[in-house]
């Protein structure tokens, strides 16, 4: 990113902490360190809202399977011989298809953003948990209007049914619990953006009118 760090409200610290906990749940499968801590969070029983009953689950799971259990879980839903049970990108999601049009979109905005892929990256862009890991960053360094162009080009219309799809994969059991989270995660987002919308003059920077256009030959590629 190319903006300036501003000054981070508590609720999007705890936003962009939950784009970079889906982030690495969805690269691969976590690690004995990850599963301590998802094992050890403490959350407020008192509370009956779905995130809360999701957390209570993600921690539930966190307590019953090693890492190297999981790899299994992971390779089979994500990976798998061939292809996985899902596939976890934003272009197969928006057209049926890989490396199509959403794809050459979101590396041109990338690219516009100040977002560089590294070397040792071999998954596209629009890998789900590439995607999460970009929001994580948009809510601490970006002005909202940003945020909200990023979500509803790149993630909005599509992430609902892969989080119901993940809940569904014959393989799932901990990432079942994964799936629930970022499902009840993602209605509170989409709540959040609803109102930042709302919230953003017709005029600003960013709004429909000045949205950056991807050229003939970023889509040709």
């Amino acid at each position: 990113m190319t903006e300036l760090v501003r000054e981070v409200s508590e609720n999007d610290q705890l936003r962009a902490d939950i784009y970079q906990l889906l982030a690495a749940l969805l690269r691969r499968q976590p690690s004995t360190e990850l599963l301590q801590f998802l094992a050890g969070l403490d959350i407020d029983a008192n509370d009956d809202s779905d995130m809360t009953k999701a957390w209570v689950g993600l921690k539930l799971a966190a307590e019953q399977f090693t890492s190297e259990q999981l790899e299994d879980e992971y390779f089979n839903i994500f990976l798998g011989v061939g292809s996985g049970e899902i596939l976890p990108y934003g272009s197969w999601f928006m057209t049926g298809s890989l490396m199509d049009k959403p794809l050459a979109l979101l590396r041109n905005d990338l690219m516009q953003l100040g977002f560089e892929r590294e070397e040792e990256v071999k998954e596209p862009e629009d890998h789900v948990a590439a995607l999460c890991e970009v929001m994580g960053t948009l809510i601490l360094e970006a002005p909202g209007y940003r945020q909200l162009a990023f979500y509803q080009r790149h993630m909005g219309s599509w992430i609902a049914r892969f989080c119901d799809s993940l809940a569904k994969t014959p393989s799932a059991a901990f990432y079942a619990t994964v799936a629930e989270l970022a499902k009840a995660f993602f209605v509170i987002e989409a709540n959040e953006f609803e109102q930042l919308s709302l919230n953003i003059p017709v005029n600003c920077p960013g709004s429909e009118a000045e949205k950056i256009e991807p050229s003939t030959n970023e889509l040709a590629s």
